[in-house]
Order: C-alpha cells, then sequence, then structure tokens
C-alpha cells in the first residue's frame, strides 16, 4: 500500500499585479509622479526667481500670493495646475513668436527638386531619379 502525497493549502495568493513586461511598470510610475506634479516640482526648482514670478503673473495669482520663494509642492492643487497651465501658454508662444522671426522657408525638398529639374535639363535621367528618389525617402 503507497501513501499519497499531497501539498497542504498555504494562504499565499498569487499577486494581482503583473510582472513588469515592456516597460509599462516603468510608464505607470511615470504617470503617478506626474499626478503627483514631480515634474514640476523639478522644473519650479531650477527656475530663477523672476522666471517664477513671470509664471505666477501668468497663472493670474494674486500680487500677494507671489511669493517665489515658495515651495510649488506646498502650494493647493489649483494653483500646480494654473503654473502648469502657464508654462504651456508661455511655451507654446515661445515657439510661435521664434516660427514667425524665423520666416518663411522653402521646404527642405525644394532644393533636391531643383537638382531634380537641372539633371532633367541636362538630359541626366539617372541624376535626375537620383535626386527623386531622395525625396520620396525624406531624406533631406
Amino acid at each position: 500500500m503507497s501513501a499519497s502525497v499531497h501539498p497542504l493549502p498555504t494562504s499565499r495568493q498569487p499577486s494581482p499585479v503583473a510582472p513588469n513586461r515592456g516597460d509599462w511598470g516603468a510608464l505607470r510610475a511615470e504617470l503617478h509622479q506626474r499626478c503627483a506634479d514631480h515634474d514640476l516640482v523639478v522644473l519650479w526648482d531650477e527656475l530663477t526667481h523672476p522666471e517664477r514670478k513671470a509664471l505666477m503673473a501668468s497663472a493670474n495669482f494674486p500680487h500677494r500670493e507671489r511669493d517665489s520663494r515658495r515651495h510649488v509642492a506646498d502650494m493647493p492643487k489649483a494653483s500646480r495646475d494654473a503654473i502648469r497651465a502657464a508654462i504651456h501658454r508661455m511655451s507654446r508662444y515661445a515657439s510661435q513668436l521664434r516660427d514667425r522671426l524665423q520666416g518663411e522657408r522653402p521646404h527642405p525638398s525644394q532644393e533636391l527638386a531643383s537638382h531634380a529639374r537641372e539633371a532633367l535639363t541636362d538630359g541626366d535621367i539617372k541624376a535626375a531619379m537620383h535626386w527623386v528618389s531622395m525625396i520620396e525617402r525624406g531624406v533631406m
């Protein structure tokens, strides 16, 4: 007669959280930090006091609340959201200003197209095809 062996029941249950697959864990941690405004805290620490005051003014903080020595982590969520919105507005404005100052530039493929036209005028089909293939590949 042989005795059968059965494993003893354990109280340990499988973890409800799946192991990190494809860096999803890192992404999740980054999103949690973003929700806790860690990125804003780091940026705020890197700003000078005049830059902080400018952001507070853009965020419509009342004059009495524009203390640039105040740490952003100590501010209420609504104030942090207003500062984040001001940063996005100012960044968008700076990008638009830079684009206007640079003026209208021809697309880089126009130069390649002029080379292709020149090669066609010279009867050099091989060179023209070379320039056209560069345009098609997006080589700029």
